[in-house]
């Protein structure tokens, strides 16, 4: 009963994926939802008791499934006083895998966009998956601070910054109707360039010299 009923709950997110495809996430109803699955209202909110519990879901499968990937990998290496350069590029190429090339993460990542300033959706999808990844993010790097391999700064802003850094390049492909499929070894370079661009700023400083 229990294989039963998890095929039944993807089977609803992937028709859910659909719809929002179709119709936005405005314009999708969980009216419209369970016509097409054809089953009864009753049935998907048993599943997912309103639509903001549904897009969270499907933000779950198909948007930050790489997140939490990514945030496994880090959070393995945070005891063990890992060096910095490797460990985010690994982190860091997970992350861009799917944002570059996962064509129904960039889907939700544009649905997320689009309703920026009208609903929830930007802090639904946020801690779904990025606010995860950047508390793990903050842990590491305040014990890198305290061991001296980078700056000692507020951790939780400089986690946000080596985000902003590893998605600096990706802005570009949400806006293209189709973007071409990269490989993985120009999505690493994308990685290892942000991490470059990031540890040179978060490296010690001379406390002899005054900072320019």
């Amino acid at each position: 009963m229990r294989v039963r009923t998890q095929a039944r709950r993807e089977s609803i997110i992937e028709a859910a994926v659909e719809l929002f495809e179709e119709a936005g996430y405005e314009g999708t109803s969980m009216s419209e939802l369970a016509r097409r699955l054809g089953g009864s209202k009753a049935t998907l909110y048993g599943y997912f008791p309103s639509k903001e519990e549904l897009f969270v879901a499907v933000v779950e499968a198909f948007a930050t499934a790489h997140l939490a990937e990514a945030t496994a990998i880090v959070e393995a290496a945070i005891d063990g006083g890992p060096a910095l350069a490797p460990l985010l590029t690994k982190a860091g190429t997970c992350v861009l895998q799917v944002m570059l090339n996962d064509r129904r993460a960039i889907l939700v990542y544009r649905m997320v966009m689009a309703e920026a300033g009208r609903s929830d959706l930007g802090p639904l999808f946020h801690r779904a998956g990025p606010q995860q990844l950047v508390d793990a993010l903050t842990r590491l790097f305040a014990e890198a601070m305290q061991r001296g391999v980078i700056r000692k700064l507020d951790p939780t802003i400089t986690a946000m910054q080596f985000m902003s850094l590893l998605t600096a390049e990706t802005g570009q492909r949400l806006y293209e109707r189709s973007p071409r499929q990269m490989s993985r070894a120009e999505i690493e370079q994308r990685a290892m360039r942000a991490v470059d661009m990031f540890l040179g700023g978060a490296k010690p400083r001379d406390e002899a010299r005054p900072e320019r």
